[in-house]
């Protein structure tokens, strides 16, 4: 433990270990601490519910750096403590085993919980959260055998990233969706709907427009799901992936103004002296945007973690990166993007074969990309990054047509 004033990450995920590497990059050479509510090391989450999950990468592999980097940057490494009361004030951070640190800056980088089912039977046995490397072990062993009969309540990301897990293991799949079409609020119908045939083909029970009404279980253990109407669907294996709550409790408690993530600035700086987040946990205000957002992917927690080490190190900050997220179902990859933000409510434009899922789509507003997505397609996220960054007035007919290359579209920012 430093014996003199250090800056400390609170929080011990992807989000935090970039922030302790971007400090140290930009000169930072004093006492650093990341206080980690985890007994792991800081370790990457999407492969969770993809190739880790799937069985298709060793447990090594996740991991941001190996033990030995901690070591030889310094950065003193506090697993399985959780920070419990922040007094900005006095510059001091209380652990739960009583402890206290001093910090000179402090990071928030405390991720975010996964949504527990609401109803009765969340608590069953069989039924099973994903967030952590636990979680997805967990879930992992209940699904390699196969020949379970697994439900998945919820068809975004993380559901259907399951679901093509799960059938990978020869387990009958069934997800349950209150959308009419997965994936809806992240990209709309019409590309959502190339997502719920692949599943379809892929022989998963999809059933959209679908409330559950509970969990139902015996001997505490689960056995179905109750829809809304009484209809009961059997399961042996229950995955909940209904969202995430930003754990924003640390920052509540210290006074930080927090709305739905604790609010900061571009440089990722709260409304305290000295305290800052990111990840997450945080809505950070976007200068392309001029206007605050929280995004959950991984991108961010890579990029935006390192740049907000950076700041606490003493660098000018103003964070602008372009949000970008990933997924791998079955033989499907796709690249995305893009200011989600810009693109709700419209339907996108298609480039390239769409029935065969090998296509980018564009969403624009004003008749400027505002995000795109590449699926099965590759090498073209730099250049739509470029189209979205460029602000260009693209001619739609040329946008669309795969002969005419995406760069000779960017021209001069309108």
């Amino acid at each position: 433990m430093p014996d003199q004033d250090a800056i400390v990450i609170v929080g011990g995920g992807l989000a935090g270990a970039r922030a302790a590497e971007g400090a140290r990059e930009a000169g930072y050479d004093g006492p650093l601490v990341i206080v980690a509510g985890e007994t792991e090391l800081p370790y990457i989450r999407p492969p969770l519910s993809k190739e880790f999950l799937a069985g298709h990468a060793e447990r090594a592999s996740i991991d941001v750096h190996p033990a030995e980097w901690y070591r030889e940057q310094g950065v003193d490494v506090l697993l399985g403590r959780r920070a419990v009361r922040l007094d900005t004030s006095a510059h001091t951070l209380e652990l739960d085993d009583g402890a206290t640190l001093r910090y000179r800056r402090a990071l928030l980088a405390t991720g975010a919980s996964p949504r527990r089912f609401p109803g009765p039977g969340g608590d069953l046995a069989g039924v099973h959260l994903l967030r952590t490397v636990e979680d997805s072990v967990s879930l992992r062993d209940a699904l390699r055998d196969g020949g379970r009969r697994v439900v998945i309540i919820g068809a975004g990301w993380i559901g259907l990233e399951v679901a093509a897990a799960a059938r990978g293991y020869d387990n009958d799949v069934t997800v349950l969706g209150l959308e009419t079409v997965p994936l809806n609020a992240a990209i709309g119908d019409d590309a959502g709907s190339v997502f719920a045939t692949l599943h379809r083909e892929h022989g998963v029970d999809l059933r959209m427009s679908t409330s559950v009404a509970g969990i139902r279980g015996e001997g505490g253990r689960v056995t179905g799901v109750e829809l809304d109407g009484g209809d009961v669907v059997p399961a042996d294996v229950v995955v909940v992936g209904i969202g995430a709550i930003p754990e924003t409790g640390l920052a509540e408690q210290a006074g930080l103004e927090v709305d739905r993530g604790v609010l900061t600035d571009a440089g990722f700086r709260t409304s305290a002296d000295d305290v800052y987040a990111v990840g997450d946990v945080a809505s950070v205000f976007h200068p392309v945007l001029a206007q605050r957002i929280r995004i959950e992917h991984w991108a961010n927690a890579e990029n935006a973690g390192k740049a907000a080490g950076r700041s606490l190190a003493g660098e000018a900050v103003e964070y602008d990166e372009i949000p970008y997220f990933y997924t791998d179902q079955y033989d499907l990859g796709m690249e995305y993007s893009g200011y989600g933000v810009l693109a709700t409510g419209i339907e996108p434009l298609f480039r390239g074969d769409r029935e065969g899922r090998e296509f980018i789509a564009f969403w624009l507003r004003d008749d400027r990309v505002v995000a795109g997505m590449n699926v099965n397609v590759w090498d073209v996220n730099e250049a739509v990054q470029k189209l979205i960054r460029s602000r260009a007035v693209v001619d739609r007919a040329k946008l669309v047509d795969p002969a005419v290359p995406l760069e000779s579209l960017v021209g001069t920012a309108g």
